[in-house]
This record gives structure tokens, sequence and C-alpha cells, in this order.
């Protein structure tokens, strides 16, 4: 069984900064792509980050030069530095691996955290 588990969430105000991670555990050989996803209330989910085990990245345009994602293959872990974070951006943010390669061989595709939120406000 494969778990994924965010952290850094909070409140900050407009303009400031905060650190999103989200460590996988379980019988993991290797993980793909992961992204950071987000969803404030009355909205659909959207990505807002994603990163490749070769670390190539992919970024929602709104968040591009702001926001970095990387990832530390041995820890099994990504992370996400936000900066100059506007209140529109105030959602839950969600991590998500896209598939794992098991302990066992097997590839298990499309797994999610339980989300941490983040609130901008002052």
């Amino acid at each position: 069984q494969v778990q994924l588990v965010e952290s850094g969430g909070g409140l900050v105000q407009p303009g400031g900064s905060l650190r999103l991670s989200c460590a996988a555990s379980g019988s993991i050989f290797s993980i793909n792509a992961m992204g950071w996803y987000r969803q404030a209330p009355g909205k659909e989910r959207e990505l807002v980050a994603a990163i490749t085990s070769g670390g190539r990245t992919n970024y929602a345009d709104s968040v591009k030069g702001r926001f970095t994602i990387s990832r530390d293959n041995a820890k099994n872990t990504v992370y996400m530095q936000m900066n100059s974070l506007k209140p529109e951006e105030t959602a839950v943010y969600y991590c998500n691996a896209e598939s794992i390669t098991t302990v066992a061989g097997t590839l298990e595709y499309d797994y999610w955290g339980q989300g941490t939120q983040v609130t901008v406000s002052s």
C-alpha cells in the first residue's frame, strides 16, 4: 500500500511564501511523474505544477516565475516553493503520483494525498 502525505500548508499574507512537501511511503521502487494540484471552493481541481522522475517540469501559466516544483527521488518526496502568493490562490493543495512501480514489480496509477489547506489572506 502506498500513501502520500502532504505538509506545509497554512495561513499566509498576500505576497508571502509557503513551501509544501509531499512524502510517498510504502512498497515503492520508483515513482514516475509527480505533481501538485489545487481546488478552490466551487471550482474544479487544476494542475499547478508537475515534475518527471528526470526533473523535467511543467507549470500552470498563472504560477510561472513564482512557484518552483522539485523532488528528491531518494526520499520519494516532492516539494513546491510558492512565492508572491495571491488571495485567489487560496485552495486545498493535493499531491499526485501519476504512476508508481512497486517493489513487487507492479505498476500502479494515480495516487493522491489527503490535501493541505493554503489560505492567502491579510
